[in-house]
């Protein structure tokens, strides 16, 4: 009686192990890969290292929010540069970034005044990170 039990023990676990390996939750581990909390951890880490050179403001894992502090090239005190950078998705793509920057000029009464930014420089930006995430992505298979 006890070896027909110890088979059945068995057979039930085998039955549970496979019950939890169903092809949706793979698809979606997959999806996800690289994901930390609600962001992709390749878009997060990549936005970081790309904007290592400003201060930051505040940074959201959680909601996949960087914004930086005004920044001014030592070359260029005239002018100052702010970024919010959004990660928009858990899978690593390349709309799931979306930079925006925002720029200050100093007018002759010494007082900051905003200042258009060319159009290009946040598609640089975004594509800067893009590049950076898929560095890291590869890195993490080697």
């Amino acid at each position: 009686m006890s070896k027909y039990r110890a088979l059945a023990a068995v057979l039930g676990a085998c039955a549970l192990t496979v019950a939890g390996c169903s092809s949706s939750s793979r698809a979606s581990s997959t999806e996800t890969e690289g994901a930390i909390v609600g962001v992709n951890a390749f878009l997060w880490r990549a936005t970081l290292d790309t904007i290592d050179f400003m201060p930051l403001a505040s940074a959201d894992p959680q909601g996949g929010i960087i914004i930086t502090d005004w920044y001014s090239n030592p070359g260029a005190t005239d002018e100052r540069f702010k970024m919010t950078v959004y990660i928009l998705d858990t899978r690593l793509r390349a709309d799931g970034v979306n930079v925006s920057v925002f720029r200050q000029t100093r007018n002759a009464a010494g007082d900051w005044v905003d200042a258009t930014v060319d159009s290009d420089t946040e598609v640089q930006l975004e594509n800067a990170i893009l590049t950076r995430a898929r560095e890291l992505r590869v890195g993490d298979f080697s």
